[in-house]
């Protein structure tokens, strides 16, 4: 599948065709379509009818509203018209979880969000007073109230009670908030967006009503300037790339925090080997972290859950036992107040330790990228009951043992555990900081997927690890890509500090990126107060930009590796989504104009031999340029063709009901079909070819038997206005008159409202007379005659025609630009996933013609 589309011109193609091969075409996987037999029954587009009189304000719910088809002046390419609004899909409800379900799902965050932050007091102190040493009581105090704010602001406070909140349907991450925005002000780079997509049951929320100037002024002018557009999209891919980079430092500075454990207590560990035998012990742990990836999220998070809730346990008895053993009194650490005598005591050293301080709260933002993987409850439950109060008690703990032994600073953490517990305490910690980069790997699978749905990175293989919950999913490559740049990044820095450097920046850099894109849903789309909605980014914004410029003071210690990977992903992601563009807006401009087709005539200039022709490509409406290939390299063509199109509309679910868009491409006799099959960022594409030609052909023999339901109830209406409606209208009064004019639009009351939680259908079916229902019901008389040509198609099996195109830049373009496309670009395309690969088709079914696209 060619994720993207783009180019200014198709000036060369090749006539060879092959029978298999690496065809690419963008979202085109159709045998990944769910195998439901209902899911595509295709019906019309259902408008409100708007005001009125009469019974038009009775109803349940939302009032009895008069529902009525609406059909323009017919036009070869207009989707909009002809699109078809899925039977039962007003019956798409989303399922409310259990209690005990949600406390089961909480017990599985601790192993899988929770281990990130949880981790945390192995080196948090430990790092901040690298840089401030301690002399007073103040120093020790002033730290502790720092970190027990900064927790309680940035994951308590923002995550648990806002940024939550704002997730797609139970999605969350950088991808799902831009996406959200797209839903409602059209910023998608990408030109496919079809009025008929906000039919969709799971676009749900309402758009900005007029009467919000506010929200609609931003809406147009987010979709008037492309230069806001172009930023929006670099701000969401740098935050995607930062993600990235902390699934790299996070295992890393969690797993060498814990095996530094080590040094002082075995022989070899105290001495010059100490830290060579600290890495060592690291990699390996490593690799096998990175090995169990494969058995996916939940089962990794019902194996990791007992043992971070014993985690958690520990952190917190230790600490109330250390609170009470030696210093109960740093509890005047609650007191917002020593954090001014902190920095006035130590001012530019203090301004230093900001950059420790932050380690506290790594891995807040996989609260939220994670969401898809479990629900709001259960990740607020589980940081609120359990997560918050064992990390407070934790760092009182060691702030108490640190007021009486100010020297145990860098093994603060192994130094307040009773000595007893030593080993126990170590194994669960060891196991802890495993289990700590289970969280960021997670939420690098999942913005990885968002990113590849959306059009912003090559295509990679993706395999769903779970039957249940479709957000677990797992990703080979990158998992072994991680592995091996955390691999790196431990044998090269050989300590936590650097790394802790580079991992506050790549933190920070997100949770910025965050309050920056909920600041807009919530004036866009939630359309809060505007003064409330401007504390968000004040309160938020500001200390995380307080935070990231004591950080980046650090950047020649460190800081500059996440700096690095950022940039390099963010290269790659905007490359991609560069090239998709421009070689989809060449085909927009070289699809096969209208009047060549009736030219052709319905024989198309060749051969129609029986079969279904299914050829992939990107446009939702028009006839591809590569069809013409086709017609030029095959001494024959499909009696029946299907322009099949798979399109990621800006949701994390399409119900499988409402998953079709169907239409003819050309007149009837020409036997010429478009499909546009619509996909949510986060659904489930099975690889089962044989599943979707069955539900292809039955969707498309529903929408024959619909349209020509249509046109015999237009026919049957219009003899019945010229013949009744005047008498009608005489007898019946103001408010039949208003519904007999409404029959001047085609209705099919049975079919969309048969399932409806309303009592519309019944109401409305008798505002049609039995004589026209009857008559509305009759067949066209070619219909089984093309019902019949449809089936003897499918006996003679199918064929999918693909595109193999190579994407050049023009001759007079730029030389960035040439650079870019012909080199960057192409490695990527040349290096992804291709389409045989992910539709998983016999290669005996599969015509190939080589283009080459010049943009």
């Amino acid at each position: 599948m060619e994720e993207g589309g783009g180019g200014d011109g198709i000036e060369e193609a090749s006539t060879s065709v092959s029978l298999s091969g690496g065809g690419e075409s963008r979202w085109v996987d159709g045998s990944e379509v769910e195998d439901s037999s209902e899911s595509a029954a295709p019906s019309w587009p259902v408008i409100d009818g708007g005001g009125g009189g009469g019974e038009a304000d009775r109803g349940d719910g939302y009032g009895y509203l008069r529902r009525r088809l609406v059909k323009n002046p017919r036009r070869v390419d207009s989707f909009d018209v002809e699109a078809m609004e899925i039977e039962g899909a007003r019956r798409h409800r989303s399922k409310d979880t259990s209690t005990w379900q949600t406390l089961a799902l909480a017990f599985q965050t601790l192993g899988v969000v929770y281990g990130d932050m949880g981790t945390s007091p192995l080196y948090v102190f430990s790092d901040v007073f690298s840089r401030v040493p301690i002399e007073s009581d103040v120093d020790v105090l002033g730290a502790l109230s720092l970190v027990m704010y900064t927790i309680a602001l940035i994951p308590l406070a923002k995550y648990v009670f806002v940024v939550l909140k704002a997730n797609d349907n139970g999605e969350g991450g950088t991808f799902a908030l831009y996406s959200l925005i797209c839903r409602y002000a059209d910023i998608s780079v990408l030109p496919n967006r079809q009025p008929a997509d906000e039919l969709i049951s799971s676009y749900r929320l309402k758009l900005p009503t007029p009467e919000l100037e506010r929200a609609l002024n931003i809406k147009e002018t987010l979709e008037r300037r492309s230069s806001l557009k172009t930023t929006l999209l670099l701000l969401v891919l740098m935050g995607t790339s930062m993600i990235i980079g902390d699934g790299i430092l996070t295992p890393a500075i969690s797993v060498m925090s814990a095996v530094s454990g080590l040094q002082g207590e075995l022989e070899g560990f105290g001495t010059n080997l100490s830290t060579d035998a600290v890495v060592i012990v690291s990699i390996v742990i490593l690799l096998g972290l990175f090995s169990i990836q494969r058995f996916g999220t939940g089962k990794v998070g019902f194996l990791f859950a007992p043992i971070l809730a014993l985690w958690f346990f520990c952190l917190g008895s230790i600490g109330l036992y250390n609170l009470i053993k030696h210093d109960i009194t740093v509890l005047r650490a609650v007191n917002p107040a020593y954090i001014y005598y902190f920095f006035k005591k130590n001012s530019g050293l203090a301004w230093s330790a900001l950059g420790g301080c932050v380690l506290c709260i790594t891995g807040a933002e996989a609260m939220f990228a994670d969401l898809g993987h479990f629900t709001v409850r259960a990740i607020q439950v589980a940081f609120s009951c359990v997560v918050f109060p064992c990390l407070l008690l934790a760092y009182m703990g060691q702030a108490a043992y640190l007021m009486q032994y100010p020297g145990s600073a860098p093994r603060i953490f192994y130094d307040s555990v009773p000595r007893a517990l030593f080993w126990p305490v170590f194994v669960i910690a060891t196991l802890a900081a495993m289990i700590a980069s289970q969280a960021m790997i997670s939420a690098t699978f999942s913005c990885v997927k968002q990113s590849m749905a959306l059009g912003c990175f090559p295509r990679l293989k993706i395999v769903h690890t779970s039957r249940r919950l479709m957000g677990q999913i797992y990703i080979p490559i990158i998992n072994w890509f991680l592995m091996v740049m955390c691999v790196i990044v431990v044998a090269i820095f050989q300590g936590t500090t650097d790394i802790a450097n580079a991992y506050g920046i790549a933190e920070v850099g997100v949770m910025i990126v965050s309050t920056a894109l909920v600041t807009i849903v919530m004036l866009l789309i939630w359309q809060t107060n505007l003064s409330l909605a401007l504390c968000f980014p004040l309160i938020f914004g500001s200390v995380e930009l307080i935070y990231l410029c004591a950080i980046l003071s650090k950047i020649k210690q460190g800081g500059w590796l996440p700096l690095v990977f950022a940039f390099s992903f963010l290269c790659v992601m905007y490359t991609w989504n560069y090239g998709s563009v421009l070689k989809y807006q060449s085909e927009v401009r070289e699809k096969i104009s209208m009047d060549l087709m009736l030219e052709l005539g319905s024989t198309l200039g060749t051969v129609r031999v029986p079969g279904i022709g299914l050829l992939y490509n990107e446009l939702v409406q028009g006839i591809p340029s590569i069809f013409g290939q086709f017609l030029l390299s095959l001494p024959a063509i499909h009696s029946t063709i299907v322009f099949v199109c798979i399109k990621y509309v800006p949701v994390p679910v399409v119900p499988q009901e409402e998953r079709f868009l169907f239409r003819r491409a050309c007149p009837k006799d020409y036997h010429m079909f478009r499909c546009v099959a619509r996909y949510g960022y986060k659904d489930v594409r099975k690889e089962d070819h044989h599943a979707f030609e069955q539900l292809l052909v039955e969707s498309l023999e529903k929408f024959l038997r619909m349209e020509a339901e249509d046109i015999a109830l237009e026919n049957d209406l219009h003899d019945f206005e010229l013949d009744s409606v005047s008498v009608r209208s005489m007898d019946l009064g103001p408010a039949a008159r208003y519904r007999a004019d409404d029959l001047r639009a085609p209705l099919i009351q049975g079919r969309q409202f048969e399932e409806s939680d309303t009592s519309v259908s019944e109401e409305g079916g008798s505002m049609l007379p039995p004589s026209i229902m009857s008559s509305s019901l009759e067949e066209d008389p070619g219909l089984e005659y093309e019902l019949s040509a449809l089936r003897e198609a499918m006996d003679s099996g199918f064929t999918y025609l693909l595109a193999h195109g190579d994407v050049r830049a023009r001759k007079d373009s730029w030389f960035f630009k040439k650079l870019v496309i012909n080199y960057f670009y192409a490695f990527l395309r040349r290096n992804c996933r291709a389409g045989p690969a992910n539709m998983s088709v016999p290669h005996m079914n599969i015509l190939q013609v080589r283009i080459t696209y010049m943009v």
